[in-house]
Parts: structure tokens; sequence; C-alpha cells
């Protein structure tokens, strides 16, 4: 049986720290999150699960299992364990693990990788590792400075790496200078897009925006957006989930190069006669 760390956690953004800890969490002190008016406040995996947390797994497609924390704890994330004949990826890390969660994972084959599409996803991604033979945990070289535990299951790379055979991890910045995307093949050999938030769905139908900071409502420049959209206008994909559940059913990749573009000029200036 796997032994659980008990682990120190933030409680506002939900990642993993070691001991001793800094008087405040550095991830929630930067511009694009925040720490609670009443100031910081840690607590740990046992606390969560004297708490009643636990990690609901629900099946979002063939192959394709989102993951979230209930009740919701930390930034509230939703997470993605990607199937695939030669192991499974987990894409973006929930921030509890406890023996029910491995099981249930365990009963989908596992995790053979681990990717958190930037900091604010690192969740307690050692302890999944742990739970699952060390499993790689890949983390873009830029965000690396961001990391408040570390260990040998952490692995660098630069732009681009296959964290499975035919699964790509993708640098795309904008948000973090590391922030990346998953391509994943789905059932039916449509590319799906796992988007994290550097690239995120929003309510309008075929729509995607971009932000610095989501909470903090900060934008992004015309030219980061421009280039965000380059960086995958040659990649392959129809469908994307974000990490907040939502998700473009077709038409995806038309839907980032569009969103791009409209967004690009209305922080430019191209539409202020409308304003």
């Amino acid at each position: 049986m796997t032994r659980l760390t008990n682990v120190t956690i933030c409680r506002t953004c939900g990642v993993e720290f070691a001991q001793p800890t800094p008087p405040v969490c550095p991830i929630c002190e930067d511009e694009r999150q925040f720490v609670p008016s009443g100031g910081q406040v840690w607590t740990s995996r046992d606390g969560l699960e004297a708490e009643g947390h636990s990690v609901i797994v629900k099946e979002r497609e063939p192959g394709l299992f989102a993951l979230h924390v209930e009740p919701r704890f930390g930034i509230g994330q939703t997470c993605y364990l990607a199937q695939t004949e030669h192991g499974n990826l987990l894409f973006d890390v929930p921030s509890f693990i406890d023996a029910e969660a491995i099981a249930a994972i365990g009963d989908l084959g596992g995790v053979s990788a681990i990717a958190p599409s930037h900091p604010h996803m690192f969740g307690v991604q050692l302890e999944w590792s742990a739970a699952f033979d060390d499993a790689p945990i890949y983390v873009c070289s830029p965000d690396s400075e961001w990391l408040q535990r570390r260990g040998e299951a952490i692995v660098s790379y630069v732009d681009v790496v296959e964290a499975l055979p035919g699964v790509r991890l993708q640098r795309v910045g904008g948000h973090f200078l590391g922030s990346a995307i998953a391509l994943w093949t789905g059932a039916d050999g449509n590319g799906v897009m796992l988007s994290g938030d550097s690239i995120g769905p929003v309510a309008r139908d075929g729509w995607v925006t971009f932000m610095r900071s989501f909470p903090n409502y900060l934008p992004l420049s015309a030219t980061v957006v421009r280039r965000i959209a380059a960086s995958v206008a040659d990649l392959d994909f129809d469908r994307m989930y974000g990490n907040f559940g939502q998700q473009i059913p077709e038409g995806a990749h038309r839907a980032v190069q569009e969103s791009a573009e409209r967004y690009a000029e209305w922080v430019s200036g191209v539409h202020d006669d409308l304003a």
C-alpha cells in the first residue's frame, strides 16, 4: 500500500510545499494570484482528509477522465487523465490525494506521466508521482523557479517534449513563461488539446480567451496573444478542454485563431470607437 506523506499545502492555491514553509506562499503573492485578506493559511494532506475531501473522477469522453477535489479546495481546477496504449497522462494535478483516489486511478490504468500546465496547477504532484511508481513530472523549464517542493521525479523541458508516445507537451507561454498545453489523440482519431488556462474556453460557444491573471483580470498584449495562437497553428486538434471543466466539442483550432485575432484587435485599440 502506498504511504502518503502529510505534505504541507497552501490552502489558497493548493500547491504542495517543502518544510520550512515561507511566511507567505510565493505563488499566491504573485500578481496573478492573491493572498486572502485574512493572511496566509496552510493545511496538510491529512488535514484535508479529516475535513472530508475526496477526488471525484468522471469520464468526459472515451479515454479522457476529469478529476477534481470535492468539497472545492484551492483554485478548484479540473485535471485530466488521458489514456493511451503506452500509459496514461495526468495533466494538471489535484491538490489532494488519498487511498481511494489512488485505487480509482489505478483501475483506469494508473499514471505513467504527469504534466502541470503552469505553477497554479502543481497541486500535490510529487505525491501523485510517488503513488504511481515515481511517474515523471514534466515541468516546463521557465516555470521551474516556482517549484515549492522538489524531487527526483521532476523532469525539465524547454519547449516541446513527448511525455508518452503520441502525447505532446508544448510551451505556449502567456499566462506564465512556461505555460504549456497537451495534445492527445481521442478514441475517434481526432486531436484533443488540454489547454490548462493558457487558452481558456469561455461561455460563448467557439470562443476562447487569454489572460495573464484570471482572478485579477490582467490582460495580455496583442503581440503575446498572436504569438500564442501562432504557436499552436500547425497542431492538429478539433476539441479542447480547459482546466475548469470548459469544453469546445468541435472546431477548437478555428476558435483559437479567430478568438486570438478578436482579442488582439480589442486590446490594441482597433475598436476604440465602440467603447
